[in-house]
């Protein structure tokens, strides 16, 4: 069961009991929040971003990047270790914090728009399964292979534009 939030999952879990999902779905579609909702149905998980996106909304780029980042330790994402290093690499780049992260078949791109990211697109283009090396692509030509993650967002970093705002 997956506890979504305007298309963003919160929390998740997994359970035989019928009767206990039956609790979790009424809990959150009648308005409880997240511990709420895990005490009337234990098998609930989610982890402390969450709550504190509850508490407090974060913005579209930052709960964008927790949901990301959180992704390794919630099934089925918690199988694909190399993705989530690159999620971490890129994070830890303040100027790549400030734009939204893009994940579409593990690759990782990033954009200066929130709602039609597609269109806004800026940098190059990391595949974390290129021949067991880090890909780095621009308009789909190879420009390098690293070993690491962080060699790869490093040339993500370089190759940004001079100028250009935070994710809007």
């Amino acid at each position: 069961m997956n506890l979504q939030d305007n298309g963003t999952r919160l929390a998740c879990g997994w359970t035989a009991d019928l009767a206990e999902a039956v609790r979790a779905t009424a809990a959150w579609t009648g308005g409880a929040g997240l511990e709420e909702t895990r005490a009337r149905a234990q098998f609930i998980r989610f982890r402390p971003w969450a709550l504190d996106h509850e508490r407090e909304p974060f913005g579209a780029v930052e709960l964008t990047w927790c949901a990301k980042l959180d992704r390794i330790h919630m099934p089925p994402y918690d199988r694909h270790p190399r993705p989530h290093a690159v999620l971490a690499a890129a994070y830890a780049q303040p100027v790549l914090r400030q734009l939204m992260p893009v994940n579409s078949h593990f690759n990782l791109w990033f954009s200066t728009g929130v709602e039609e990211f597609w269109k806004t697109r800026v940098g190059y283009l990391i595949c974390p399964y290129d021949e067991g090396l880090y890909g780095v692509r621009n308009k789909g030509r190879l420009v390098a292979r690293t070993e690491t993650p962080e060699e790869a967002v490093a040339l993500v970093v370089a190759a940004l534009p001079e100028e250009f705002g935070p994710a809007s």
